[in-house]
């Protein structure tokens, strides 16, 4: 009987940090569009399409300021080794979360305020309202899931609940992607299509994010054992 190793596929340094990685790049478009409304705010004029931030000012700068933290730490969550920590001293995983928790309630709840406060602007009807409730109420209950199962030391569950929260909030980024190719191709939107493309953008990104959970749950049954017996 000989044994012949068969060895595990492992990622290399390079390849962990891929994902964050293309977690920040993704949203880099609405970090940007948020710097330039804070400036426009500090600085800016008046004017009829943003003269509703400075009649409330106050839920832009929260949400603008939480949301960049919220994306950009939370890249940084989906790294295996940053998830262990050393003997007697908390992984930089769990500190992370204890920042990315409440800013992401914070950016989640100032979002839903500005959609129902706020006038709603050229474009912006009321589908995309809906939508918008939908989703930002989604990423609260799921913010809040992942912090009661964290609580229960189900941390299987929290990191499901908190995969799908981060999805929401990073689909700012993919409505980009889902967009520019529909103008290309297609033309200005309108009312319902805009609506309709960003709707699609959330659930594109809920679905990868399920996707990722759904492998990382089936993973271990499929991995090939170290070694087998050959005769």
């Amino acid at each position: 009987m000989k044994t012949a190793t068969i060895p595990r596929a492992r990622q290399t340094p390079r390849t962990r940090w891929l994902v964050p990685a293309a977690l920040i790049l993704l949203s880099l478009v609405p970090i940007i569009a948020g710097a330039v409304r804070l400036t426009d705010l500090t600085g800016g004029q008046v004017r009829p399409d943003n003269a509703r931030f400075f009649d409330s000012p106050a839920p832009v700068l929260i949400h603008i300021p939480t949301v960049t933290v919220y994306l950009v730490l939370g890249a940084f969550q989906f790294v295996p080794s940053l998830r262990r920590g050393k003997r007697g001293r908390a992984s930089w995983h769990k500190i992370a979360g204890r920042i990315l928790a409440p800013t992401g309630l914070l950016a989640a709840l100032s979002g839903l305020w500005m959609a129902v406060f706020y006038d709603l602007p050229p474009l912006d009807g009321p589908l995309l309202l809906i939508l918008r409730l939908v989703f930002g109420s989604a990423m609260v209950a799921f913010i809040i899931l992942g912090f009661i199962a964290v609580r229960r030391r189900n941390y299987v569950r929290h990191s499901e609940w908190m995969s799908r929260a981060y999805a929401i909030g990073i689909a700012q980024g993919t409505i980009v992607v889902v967009t520019i190719p529909w103008i290309l191709l297609v033309g200005p939107v309108d009312e319902l299509t805009r609506a309709l493309l960003i709707g699609a953008s959330w659930v594109l990104s809920l679905a990868v994010a399920e996707y990722f959970i759904h492998r990382r749950v089936q993973g271990p049954a499929r991995t090939p054992r170290p070694s087998v017996r050959l005769a």
